[in-house]
C-alpha cells in the first residue's frame, strides 16, 4: 500500500489534538498513545514529529504563547502593554485551564515563548525597570493573571470580571508606584 502524497500528521495538527484531548479529560490524558490514538495511527508514528511528553507539553505552551501574541509588546507605555497582555492572557488561560497544571510543571524550553518573555521583558527595561526586578515583575503578573483565569470558570463570570479588573488595576499601580521609588532613588524621574 503506498504511503498517501499529504501528510496525515503534522506537528500542528498533533498540537492541536493534544489541546482538544487535555480540555476534554484533563491533563492526565496527555500521552503520546492517546494523542496518536486520537489521530488514527500508533504511537511511535508520533516520535517524527516530537520527542515525548516533555515536548507534548511544551507544544500546547507554544500553541497558547501563540494565541496570546506578542502584539502588547507594541505597545507604550508599559502599563498599557502589560494590561493588554494580561487581559489576553486571561482570556487564553481561561478557554484552557486544564491546561496550566502541564505547564507549571515543567521549565519553558521553547524558543518562540522565550522570545515572547524577552519582548515582555524590553518593554519593562525601557520602562527604566531594573535587570533584576523584569522577571519578577513578570512573574506577578502572570501569578495574578492565571490564578484570575483558573477563578473564571469557578465564579459568575460578572464577580469574576469585576474582581480580575480591580485586582489588575491595583497590581499596576502598585508596580508603577514601585518603578517610579526606584526611578526617583536612581535620579531618574
Amino acid at each position: 500500500m503506498a504511503r498517501p502524497s499529504t501528510r496525515l500528521i503534522t506537528r500542528e495538527r498533533i498540537m492541536t489534538t493534544a489541546l482538544r484531548l487535555v480540555d476534554e479529560h484533563g491533563p492526565e490524558a496527555l500521552t503520546v498513545s492517546r494523542v496518536a490514538a486520537e489521530l488514527g495511527v500508533k504511537g511511535p508514528s508520533l516520535y517524527n514529529h516530537i520527542a515525548g511528553k516533555a515536548e507534548l507539553v511544551e507544544g500546547l505552551r507554544e500553541l497558547l504563547t501563540e494565541r496570546i501574541g506578542t502584539g502588547p509588546a507594541e505597545l507604550r507605555p508599559w502599563t498599557v502593554a502589560a494590561t493588554r497582555w494580561a487581559h489576553t492572557y486571561r482570556t487564553v488561560f481561561a478557554a484552557h485551564p486544564r491546561v496550566v497544571p502541564l505547564l507549571t510543571a515543567q521549565p519553558i524550553r521553547s524558543a518562540a515563548t522565550l522570545d515572547a518573555y524577552e519582548r515582555a521583558y524590553e518593554v519593562l527595561r525601557e520602562a527604566g525597570w531594573p535587570d533584576a526586578e523584569v522577571p519578577a515583575v513578570v512573574r506577578a503578573i502572570e501569578y495574578f493573571v492565571v490564578g484570575s483565569a483558573l477563578d473564571l470558570i469557578t465564579r459568575d463570570p460578572d464577580e469574576a470580571e469585576l474582581g480580575f479588573e480591580i485586582g489588575l488595576s491595583s497590581l499596576i499601580g502598585g508596580l508603577e508606584d514601585r518603578l517610579r521609588r526606584h526611578l526617583e532613588s536612581a535620579g531618574r524621574a
